[in-house]
């Protein structure tokens, strides 16, 4: 493929609800669509799963739109491609900055996808039509609203419950939903609120049959994960601690967790997405595919992702109802008894309603 044009939608969307997480809450989403187009007139839909601020890990959308447009987009525009593998190779120099590579290289997959006439999900090497789906649900002021969140939600049928914890507001919460729902499959996330310091609080949760625990120590931090899990019995997952397919090989050797939770953006993208598949593949590691409040375009991929063979968990990829009062895609992401159902149709396999995509864009940019 010869990439030829790029435009960047830098988009504003309300979600329907705050989001609380351990560091912070948020409702309106800042990030930026990228929509790539090759010379033979073929479209390739990324989406840059920022937010304003740099809160989850160190990339924000001003700052991510920078390294687009002064350096990704350049290096990428008129360059021959065989395959968006080489993508990764080509980006190695610019260290970190794996949201907005991610863009780019989720763009050239769809377009790649739709040039063979086939399937995201099959052009990575997918096995499933359809995924299992769970739900993930803020921090709460008020018990009996996530109570009643999580009724819902298991009504619905989504197959996980993910609550997000914080010191003053984990063992009492948990004790309280397993009281409620003593059989849901249930597990936190903490987004690196705790330390070794928290250890006897963490050790609290044990009793409670959880599914895992989801990043409790610092972003990044994998030795004293490997410690923590050794004192406690409930399965850590790491979260903000994968960035690339050495993070993930050295906390497999070292033991900092049992699970691993893939976000594409936060490691580069599809191709290092599928060495770390391979690697948990053959440590027996189970992967599920987390969410980053996407709107359909990052939610499509996500789908795709989720179909391959080692994400054996259900992942954060809710129906698109659950966040936005309208999605920019058609048809929007539907979940039906906690299922997904796996696109056929070449790439990403939903179209972008270009009225709704233009209704939220506050910045636009066209690079030839």
């Amino acid at each position: 493929m010869k990439i030829t044009e790029i435009t960047m939608h830098r988009m504003n969307m309300r979600m329907k609800n705050p989001f609380t997480t351990s560091f912070g809450t948020e409702q309106d989403r800042e990030f930026i669509i990228l929509e790539a187009k090759d010379e033979d007139g073929t479209i390739g839909w990324g989406e840059c799963v920022t937010s304003e601020s740099p809160l989850y890990i160190e990339e924000f959308t001003k700052a991510a739109w920078v390294m687009l447009e002064e350096y990704l987009i350049p290096l990428t525009l008129n360059r021959e491609i065989n395959h968006p593998d080489e993508l990764t190779d080509l980006f190695e120099p610019f260290k970190r900055n794996n949201l907005a590579k991610a863009a780019i290289d989720a763009a050239a997959w769809d377009i790649y996808a739709k040039q063979q006439g086939i399937s995201l999900a099959e052009a990575i090497g997918g096995c499933r039509t359809e995924i299992e789906v769970g739900v993930s649900l803020g921090i709460e002021d008020d018990m009996e609203r996530l109570l009643q969140n999580i009724k819902e939600k298991t009504a619905e049928g989504y197959k996980r419950i993910k609550v997000k914890i914080k010191p003053g507001k984990d063992v009492e919460v948990v004790r309280e939903i397993r009281e409620n729902f003593p059989d849901i499959p249930l597990m936190v996330d903490a987004n690196s609120a705790y330390t070794l310091d928290d250890m006897e609080t963490l050790k609290k949760l044990d009793p409670y049959n959880l599914m895992m625990i989801e990043q409790p120590l610092t972003a990044g931090d994998l030795i004293d994960h490997a410690e923590l899990q050794k004192h406690i019995k409930t399965p850590i997952c790491l979260d903000e601690s994968i960035h690339s397919y050495e993070d993930a090989r050295q906390a497999i050797q070292i033991g900092s967790g049992k699970i691993i939770n893939m976000k594409v953006g936060r490691v580069g993208g599809i191709t290092t997405m599928k060495r770390i598949h391979e690697l948990c593949k053959e440590a027996n590691i189970p992967m599920w595919c987390g969410g980053m409040l996407e709107s359909g375009v990052g939610r499509a991929h996500n789908i795709a992702i989720t179909s391959l063979s080692a994400f054996t968990l259900p992942g954060d990829t809710a129906a698109s109802s659950r966040y936005w009062d309208e999605d920019i895609i058609e048809p929007e992401v539907t979940v039906k008894d906690g299922m997904v159902q796996v696109p056929a149709s070449p790439g990403i396999g939903y179209e972008v309603n270009r009225e709704k995509l233009a209704k939220y864009t506050v910045q636009k940019e066209t690079f030839k």
